[in-house]
């Protein structure tokens, strides 16, 4: 019960690794304020939790400035101030960048980076203040790999990794802590999305030189609990001595030094 009488919220709660931490966090004590677009899938994500009854859902696009700050308000009158804040919603496009076109560009990186600066910089002021907080984004290994057919999607990575340790610095002196959860392949319907074919796991799992592809040394994938753990790792004060970290949950995928 690390996060006994704290409060996380965490944006894209209905995906795949976002209902992980959100589960995660609450076995962890945490009181869950729980954002998506889906209403329907958040209010399932809350009925899931333990002591339901002490978490809330917000529905939220996490695109909308003012939304944001609405819905920040809104879990702070509800739960109390916010002391762990998880940037996990997220969106994937693919396709050559010759055929991308300006409007899935700017998709990608108002959901995947500009998402993360609106919610981080709506709950870093507030934390400051209070002297403390953990702010986790969960990017991905994307964000230091070339990835065929991915170009804004490892960009808009790149971009929020960069950005959560720019706050880390500015945030330091006032005990708020930012650091980065980066995945590689996540069993999960985004990772499902991009298969084709019926050895489309183990190609994964083994590498495909045709894309330049590096396989996994720990010869599977992630779960989204495995991703969840490292999340709880850095809301925890077990992490207090550190920030501006980007953790790899990749199982060695990005071979990183």
């Amino acid at each position: 019960m690390e996060l006994h009488g704290r409060v996380a919220w965490v944006t894209g709660a209905a995906g795949g690794i976002g209902r992980a931490v959100v589960r995660r966090l609450a076995e962890d004590g945490a009181r869950i304020a729980a954002s998506d677009t889906d209403p329907v899938a958040l209010e399932e994500v809350i009925a899931e939790l333990p002591g339901a009854a002490r978490h809330m859902a917000v529905e939220l696009d996490v695109r909308d400035a003012d939304a944001v700050e609405s819905a920040l308000d809104r879990v702070e009158a509800g739960l109390g101030p916010v002391d762990v804040a998880v940037n996990c919603a997220g969106i994937l496009r693919t396709g050559p960048i010759a055929a991308l076109t300006q409007e899935t560009w700017e998709e990608v990186l108002r959901c995947n980076a500009t998402g993360v600066f609106l919610v981080s910089r709506a709950v870093a002021g507030r934390m400051a203040a209070r002297g403390g907080g953990s702010i986790v984004t969960v990017a991905s290994n994307a964000a230091a790999l070339p990835r065929m057919n991915m170009a804004a999607y490892a960009a808009s990575k790149a971009a929020s990794t960069i950005f959560t340790k720019c706050l880390g610095l500015e945030l330091a002196a006032t005990g708020v802590r930012c650091n980065v959860v980066a995945p590689g392949s996540v069993d999960t319907a985004m990772q499902h999305a991009l298969w084709h074919g019926p050895d489309a796991r183990q190609k994964v799992i083994d590498g495909d030189p045709a894309t330049y592809r590096l396989g996994i040394p720990l010869r599977r994938l992630a779960t989204p609990e495995d991703v969840a753990e490292t999340v709880a790792f850095l809301a925890s004060d077990r992490s207090r001595h550190i920030t501006m970290q980007d953790i790899y949950v990749d199982g060695g995928q990005s071979l990183r030094a």
